[in-house]
């Protein structure tokens, strides 16, 4: 039995009514905090923002300063990023203990991608998180939502060639990127000090992100402007929106280790309601964080059921990732095997990065390599043979600001595509797509 629109979206609302929240790019980053905390300093107005160099150290010497979180903030659900992964976070208010954050952007685009397979189509992304946050006496709670309007773009999503993942109408997405479901995080968290600079924490809710795999893409600052999802993003991020997930964790300035139980199966076709929580998979993960630069993690989990497709089939998956931020400049460098059960183990390398020259112009790129057995309808002989594709993509972004925390990134991108011969005769021989954006944000 599934749960309704109308009551997921009252459930948000009620969150919206105590508690819009922020985060950079969708990032669940901490609330402000007192002056010691670094995330204070990564709320200047970009308008009004030092040179990326002079930010850069300014953040170092405050984290250097502060408390035992500081060398990370959360990027989604309870995965961290390096603390100098910077940007201004949207609103904050302050409404008696409560703390109140707000974020949201809208990502209008239009991507032409090439060859035989290629489509083109112009689409709008979009995502609005809030968050309330409150301090009992040193144990804190937070209550988060995150929302999008991604389903109205129909259920067969945005073209983009190589991507696999997910159904429309009972067949499987192929060289197409799903849309995200309305309500994508409908959850809490708890976190009790335990002395000695460490904390514990409980996080769930009927809709979050297990402890697997890095940040997901949109939440990550390497991909801040990049318009497109990651071919790879089945296997590194597809848990972002689970149906039913509860974590608990410990965490220090240099290390967290969490275990999660949450629903394997990936969200359904129905993207305008929330899907009955269940609770039959498992992760583990530790994330070291040495120093506000850097981030790194290794998780593990095990997926019952997770493809509606695949009944019957297992998954267990390993990721692993380094992020490094310097205040200018976020990269994030991953790699996860899939292993099914029953089936073959499939591999995915992936590295992304976004510069910004200054504070108006700013370069980013993404390149992936996956082994893939799904580019081929089930009714072609070869569907089920393994393929290692790559796809490469860089592009530009124009920072305009429209005042207080709105922000304008107007720019573009070009990718290029590597299939082996076997696969020549269906997407042609290394063929290119583009794309030209318009993003409108509450917060960087």
């Amino acid at each position: 039995m599934k749960w309704t629109l109308l009551g997921g979206a009252a459930s948000a609302a009620a969150l919206f009514a105590a508690s819009p929240a922020a985060a950079q790019h969708g990032d669940h980053h901490p609330a402000p905090a007192p002056a010691s905390q670094p995330q204070t300093d990564h709320d200047h107005h970009a308008e009004h923002a030092p040179p990326p160099e002079a930010a850069a150290q300014e953040l170092a010497s405050h984290a250097a300063m502060a408390g035992p979180s500081a060398n990370a903030v959360e990027g989604s659900g309870t995965a961290l990023v390096p603390a100098l992964d910077a940007g201004s976070h949207g609103l904050h208010e302050q409404a008696g203990d409560w703390t109140l954050m707000l974020h949201g952007y809208a990502f209008a685009t239009y991507t032409d991608q090439g060859g035989p397979r290629g489509d083109d189509m112009a689409f709008v992304a979009s995502m609005l998180m809030a968050r309330a946050e409150r301090d009992f006496g040193g144990a804190k709670l937070q209550l988060r939502t995150m929302l999008s309007l991604d389903p109205l773009m129909g259920n067969r999503g945005y073209p983009l060639l190589f991507a696999v993942g997910e159904t429309a109408g009972g067949e499987s997405l192929v060289d197409r990127q799903h849309p995200h479901d309305f309500v994508m995080e409908l959850a809490a968290k708890v976190e009790v000090p335990l002395g000695g600079g460490a904390t514990a924490f409980v996080y769930g809710g009927p809709a979050g992100e297990p402890a697997l795999g890095p940040a997901a893409f949109m939440h990550r600052g390497s991909a801040r402007y990049n318009p497109e999802a990651p071919i790879s993003h089945h296997w590194f991020d597809s848990t972002h929106i689970t149906f039913g997930v509860v974590t608990g964790g410990i965490r220090t300035r240099h290390f967290q280790v969490e275990a999660s139980a949450f629903r394997g199966r990936e969200p359904d076709e129905e993207r305008w309601d929330l899907e009955t929580p269940r609770l039959d998979s498992w992760s583990m993960r530790g994330t070291w964080t040495p120093s506000p630069n850097w981030a790194a993690q290794v998780s593990f989990g095990r997926l019952e059921e997770p493809e509606a497709l695949h009944p019957g089939e297992d998954e267990e998956r390993l990721t692993a990732s380094v992020s490094y931020a310097d205040g200018a400049l976020s990269v994030t460098g991953a790699f996860s095997a899939k292993n099914r059960k029953p089936g073959p183990t499939l591999s995915a390398f992936l590295l992304e990065a976004n510069w910004n020259l200054d504070e108006r112009h700013s370069l980013f790129g993404r390149a992936e390599h996956v082994r893939q057995d799904e580019l081929l309808d089930h009714h072609d002989p070869r569907h089920g043979n393994i393929y290692g594709v790559t796809r490469a993509t860089l592009g530009y972004a124009r920072r305009v600001p429209l005042g207080g925390e709105w922000r304008l990134a107007l720019g573009g991108s070009g990718s290029i595509h590597f299939a082996p011969d076997a696969l020549r005769p269906d997407y042609g021989d290394t063929p290119l797509a583009f794309t030209l954006f318009a993003k409108v944000s509450l917060g960087d």
